[in-house]
């Protein structure tokens, strides 16, 4: 057991990581959970490594579950990273990759932070809960649920892809849509919480999504040869990937496996950008972003409950925030998929509209190591692809 406690990154107030807690009860910040370090010292090594699955549980010591037997397992795997030569090669970049979270059970990340999330509230005997999302986390959520025969509750703007609330409702989840953003279904959700006494699953109000995004932060530094990349590139909305990624790398340097810290970039929507104008004007936290509105909606998010969370990762690495618009996300999702055969989501596309950027005006240098985070699977999103090929009879012939 190497859990010591929950904590609050505001107040440092500490709570029972045996009981189910939600937001810090003196000033409402999300928790965070806390290791024994010392310990993970001991009983932690590489070599260990060499034997375990290749799969998230595999960092089992840096980890909240207590008991392997509550462990919800859909088959999640390490995510490949994959180096774009051809891209990289017809942009400037020597050494640029990819981690391609699309090929997690639901074809997102959100699998990580459900896959964790979810088996810790078996842990702790949570029968049902309730969350607002933009889709993919809804999804995930659900099907974990269905696996852990936990009750899901999931509230969705209308206009969220329509496949993730497909699967919302083949797993047996509550589907529930609202006419209007994540924050209104978060609204919605807060008062289904109060009224009903159950978990609240909404972005950072329960403290293990993060540690299942931080995964990602631990695979990047193995799969480097316990290494670090020059930098990380972020699509952002709620922002607990980047918070992930940036708790694994303090883990990771407290624990002696690396020194310094890959520079963090948030990436997000131009017309929907509060944590970019938030860094832009060097503040702690983000302002409510009105009429928030992109092709990339799973980045939707007008403010994020632990914006001062991933703003401080940006900050504290040296990195940077950038905000791309839809044009150069649909223009850099198809460069991508021409040029290196992977359909990645819109989210994913913004990142590499982002890296080449700050290549153009010198932030990053050519021959430094990036790493690309693609959220997840194109084929979620397939509106996102427009085209029009012509229709033959069967005598007709093709031009080569």
């Amino acid at each position: 057991m190497y859990v010591t406690h929950l904590e609050c990154p505001k107040c440092q107030s500490r709570f029972n990581h045996r009981k189910l807690a939600q937001l810090c009860e003196k000033c409402s910040s999300p928790l965070l959970v806390r290791y024994d370090i010392k310990k993970i010292k001991l009983e932690f090594s590489k070599e260990k490594l060499l034997s375990r699955p290749y799969n998230l549980w595999r960092y089992k010591e840096l980890l909240p579950i207590i008991q392997p037997k509550n462990i919800v397992s859909l088959g999640e795997v390490i995510t490949p990273l994959i180096k774009l030569d051809n891209l990289g090669n017809k942009l400037g970049f020597k050494n640029l990759f990819l981690k391609d979270e699309g090929m997690n059970p639901g074809g997102s990340f959100k699998s990580r932070g459900a896959a964790v999330g979810i088996s810790k509230a078996k842990e702790l005997g949570v029968k049902s809960f309730a969350m607002p999302t933009n889709g993919n986390a809804g999804a995930a959520w659900a099907i974990y649920a269905a696996k852990a025969g936990i009750g899901a509750n999931i509230v969705m703007p209308k206009d969220a892809p329509l496949i993730t609330r497909n699967e919302c409702a083949i797993s047996g989840a509550k589907l529930y849509l609202v006419d209007g953003l994540i924050s209104d279904a978060g609204k919605i959700v807060a008062k289904a919480v109060k009224k009903y006494k159950i978990m609240d699953a909404s972005t950072l109000k329960e403290p293990y999504r993060i540690e299942g995004k931080k995964s990602m932060g631990l695979e990047i530094v193995e799969q480097f040869g316990w290494k670090i990349p020059d930098v990380i590139l972020y699509p952002t909305g709620g922002g607990v990937g980047l918070i992930g990624i940036y708790k694994a790398l303090l883990e990771l340097q407290e624990l002696d496996i690396i020194k310094k810290l890959p520079r963090l970039v948030a990436v997000q929507a131009k017309d929907c950008a509060p944590i970019v104008k938030a860094y832009d004007n060097n503040q702690k936290e983000s302002v409510f972003w009105e009429n928030a509105k992109t092709i990339a909606f799973g980045i939707t998010v007008p403010k994020a409950l632990g914006d001062f969370l991933a703003l401080e990762a940006i900050y504290e690495t040296k990195g940077t925030a950038v905000a791309i618009n839809d044009e150069d996300i649909l223009e850099y999702q198809m460069l991508l998929a021409k040029n290196e055969g992977l359909f990645i989501c819109p989210e994913g596309a913004a990142v590499v509209a982002a890296a080449y950027r700050l290549l153009k005006n010198g932030w990053i240098k050519p021959n430094e190591k990036i790493v690309l985070l693609n959220t997840g699977s194109g084929l979620k999103y397939p509106d996102t692809v427009k085209i029009n090929p012509p229709i033959l009879s069967v005598n007709d012939e093709i031009e080569i």
